[in-house]
């Protein structure tokens, strides 16, 4: 040790030698002892005194110290104000809190304290208010308008009507379906701080169930904001936006997607009928029927097909940009093979503005004057000529084919020509009678009703939906009775023979012929799409 301290520490062990030297003696007596401990039993009494006091002491202007306080404690009128909204009775639990909580700090009535709690719960309320727009999604309901939809929505009976004003420039409301969702983008409603909160007690218990009433009466009447923004999309490849300008007005924006289309190659091999073995290989409904519209001349389909017989198509799809499927576009070929024998048809525009048809490969048209199945996927339950009639009790000619279907199945005119007769007529039901010309004329009997705008007098396209099938009349089922008439006598649908539509030739058979080419070139450079599904689904929920 250095020398410069020896002095210090000789001082140091002389006075603790000292104060031992006198603790002792007074601790030797019983008296002195108790003198000891009273005086260490006062000093820890006023120590805590102290502690508890300082607590209480309003802020000092050491920061470090009140951020840590503030930590977990609220100010106790903050407190009162709170605990008043859910009823003064909660009030009295501030008595059980820390005795700083209850103590209210002066500058709380003119500054906003700089507690870290307090502007955390202020943090929380002005994200609970909306800082940011807020969106909600509605719904129309069948019998409902759009301006009832939004204004149930929160929107008011004026900024609704203004914003239907500006939507009928682009799209007529009359267009929506129910179900149609909506978008909408809502201004926050501006909400006081927690802070403020005022509460003015009601005179009476009376009045204050009054008010109470009142408020869950008005409660759902409150508005959602101002309205910003609407909306919604009412088909796949359009979209449609109302917003609020700067000046307060709305204007409409209508966004039509451009769509790609892509072409497809798919087959498959038929186990039950060409619809279900269609729609297992991944083929679009729409498609499937265009499909059996084409084939529908020349194939039976109830007779001629049979488990093993194929079919392909090439076909083309819309989508749009996001890669949805947005619609059909058109089929360039399909074949079938069915048995020994293949009937594979091309499309063809002509260059005349007529409308596309379908050929064979030496530009034959697949059409004939009628159709030999007037309804799609299509069981025949009873043939031409004599039976068992079900009702009568006796065997009589029948003098018709009768496709088993399901109520409501759409029935398509055979051929191009006009209606002769439609209404009830007798055993028949509901019955309609088209005359094609040169003698033929086709029946439709059974039916659940007649097809909208059609009505005796009215002429009707080949394949156009006239009527839909039922189980009127003499019925013991629902079902098609379909009959061809010549010079108004019934025949055999299955046995006639109808004139076959046209043939090209010339410029428009060399055209035809050059498109039939690239059609194939494409069939060898593509592979073909084949996906399986379950070949237990109905024919009539596959289809829908």
């Amino acid at each position: 040790m250095e020398r410069r301290f020896a002095p210090y520490l000789q001082a140091f062990l002389r006075v603790w030698h000292e104060q031992t030297g006198s603790a002792a003696a007074a601790l030797s007596t019983t008296d002195g002892r108790w003198a000891v401990v009273s005086t260490m039993v006062t000093a820890i009494i006023a120590g805590s005194i102290a502690w508890l006091a300082a607590d209480t002491v309003p802020s000092s202007g050491n920061r470090a110290l009140d951020a840590d306080r503030g930590r977990s404690l609220m100010p106790y009128d903050l407190f009162m104000r709170l605990a008043s909204q859910s009823g003064p009775q909660h009030a009295t639990f501030a008595a059980f809190g820390p005795s700083a909580s209850i103590v209210s700090n002066p500058a709380a009535d003119s500054t906003e304290p700089e507690i870290p709690l307090d502007n955390a719960l202020a943090a929380e309320q002005a994200d609970q208010d909306g800082s940011e727009n807020n969106t909600r999604t509605i719904t129309l309901e069948s019998g409902n308008t759009l301006v009832g939809a939004l204004t149930n929505a929160g929107v008011s009976a004026q900024d609704a009507n203004a914003a239907v004003m500006a939507l009928v420039k682009v799209f007529s409301p009359r267009g929506f379906k129910a179900g149609q969702s909506f978008d909408l983008t809502f201004e926050p409603v501006q909400q006081s701080h927690v802070a403020e909160i005022t509460y003015t007690p009601p005179q009476n218990s009376a009045s204050s169930d009054e008010d109470s009433d009142g408020d869950s009466q008005s409660g759902d009447t409150q508005p959602a904001g101002k309205l910003l923004s609407m909306n919604f999309s009412p088909a796949v490849d359009r979209d449609i936006s109302i917003s609020r300008g700067a000046d307060g007005a709305f204007t409409a924006q209508d966004v039509q997607k451009k769509l790609a289309s892509k072409m497809h190659r798919a087959g498959a091999t038929i186990d039950s009928s060409l619809y279900l073995a269609a729609m297992q290989a991944g083929i679009p409904a729409d498609v499937v029927v265009e499909m059996i519209h084409m084939f529908s001349y020349e194939v039976d389909f109830q007779r001629d097909i049979r488990p093993g017989d194929k079919f392909e198509v090439l076909y083309n799809y819309y989508y749009t940009p996001e890669g949805v499927a947005a619609k059909e576009g058109s089929i360039a070929y399909a074949t079938m093979k069915l048995g020994d024998r293949t009937v594979s048809l091309y499309r063809y525009q002509p260059p005349n503005g007529d409308p596309p048809d379908y050929f064979d490969s030496k530009g034959q048209s697949a059409k004939s004057m009628l159709m030999k199945t007037p309804v799609d996927g299509a069981r025949i339950s009873s043939g031409f000529g004599m039976r068992f009639h079900p009702v009568l009790g006796y065997t009589r000619m029948h003098k018709g084919i009768d496709f088993a279907v399901p109520v409501g199945t759409p029935v398509m005119a055979a051929g191009s020509g006009v209606i002769k007769s439609e209404g009830p007529a007798g055993g028949y039901g509901n019955f309609m009678l088209i005359n094609h010309g040169n003698g033929y004329a086709t029946a439709y009997g059974h039916l659940s009703r007649f097809a909208p705008g059609v009505h005796m007098g009215s002429r009707v396209r080949q394949g156009q939906v006239v009527a839909y099938s039922g189980n009127t009349g003499m019925s013991t089922g629902p079902h098609l009775h379909y009959e061809i008439r010549i010079n108004n006598e019934q025949v055999n649908p299955l046995k006639v023979k109808v004139a076959s539509g046209r043939r090209l030739a010339g410029k428009d058979l060399r055209d035809f012929l050059v498109g039939r080419l690239h059609v194939d070139a494409e069939l060898a450079a593509m592979p073909l799409e084949s996906r399986m599904a379950d070949t237990g689904s109905d024919l009539r929920a596959a289809k829908d």
